[in-house]
């Protein structure tokens, strides 16, 4: 009997640590990180731009990349908690992805890019009209767009894909750094998420 409740004893410690560490653990294995990096797993499970999985170009023309500076902005303001700045930056980021200059794109990606496009002005948009708690929301399917896009654009340098399993049952993100600065809770849980892949 004080065998059995020693065992569910060490149990029950042994859950409890792994509960409270489950999100400070942001380390992953880089290694596994660089196998991973040649093609982007995203889940379209909303249904919007849904197609093939997309090989990374390392290329990015300067529109492209223009959006990408604005997009890396919003989340740099959300991870600072800034509901005022962020704002500003989701009016900036809806000017610059309708600068985007699609005509040297197949038909195809033309289309895809069409619909992204349209779907990440209209987040933005919505980023630069609320509060803080719902420009995150929209953040989240904001980074979706972003995302897709670039799997047709290309980037001129590294990004990495992050994932913050806690948010809104699991929501990724853009960065150009490894260092995890979680966008959608910001001071709250700083450093929760992990590299889910890098990009190029």
């Amino acid at each position: 009997m004080k065998k059995s409740k020693l065992s569910v004893g060490i149990i029950a410690i042994a859950l409890v640590i792994f509960t409270v560490t489950s999100c400070k653990d942001n380390k992953q294995d880089e290694k596994s990180a660089k196998e991973d990096h040649s093609e982007m797993n995203h889940d379209n499970s909303d249904g919007h731009h849904d197609g093939e999985k997309k090989e990374m170009a390392m290329n990015g023309n300067g529109a492209s990349q223009a959006i990408l500076n604005d997009y890396f902005s919003l989340k740099d303001a959300l991870v600072a908690d800034d509901n005022a700045k962020a704002k500003d930056l989701g009016a900036t980021l809806a000017k610059s992805l309708g600068n985007l200059d699609v005509s040297n794109y197949t038909d195809a990606q033309k289309v895809d890019l069409k619909d992204i496009i349209e779907d990440a002005v209209e987040q933005s948009e919505h980023i630069s009209e609320n509060d803080i708690a719902h420009q995150r929301e929209h953040f989240k399917t904001l980074s979706k767009d972003v995302t897709d896009m670039v799997a047709i654009t290309g980037t001129a340098s590294a990004l990495y894909e992050q994932f913050c399993p806690m948010y809104d049952g699991g929501s990724t993100w853009l960065s150009r750094s490894k260092e995890v600065l979680n966008p959608y809770y910001g001071s709250k849980m700083l450093t929760c998420g992990n590299i889910k892949k890098q990009i190029n």
